[in-house]
């Protein structure tokens, strides 16, 4: 079955423990299902019902279908000055 890559950053890499996570396609027919299946994972939970996504390092919505071949990046707030 084919699945997304999904790369995630800083804290949401620690909460899952995995810096980068293959979602099966079925589970991730829109961006904010794709969500829905890495906040059911261990450690998930806290991760935003709505965080910062983007595929192929373009921001989407959750809406989003993706694709075979597509990069998905979850992206926790970031702070600087």
């Amino acid at each position: 079955m084919p699945s997304i890559p999904v790369l995630l950053f800083a804290r949401y890499a620690d909460l899952l423990g995995a810096s980068r996570i293959e979602v099966p396609l079925s589970a991730a027919a829109t961006v904010a299902d794709l969500v829905r299946h890495l906040r059911a994972l261990p450690g998930g939970a806290a991760i935003p019902e709505r965080p910062f996504v983007a595929v192929n390092m373009a921001q989407v919505d959750e809406g989003y279908r993706p694709e075979p071949g597509d990069e998905v990046a979850l992206l926790p707030p970031m702070a600087g000055g």
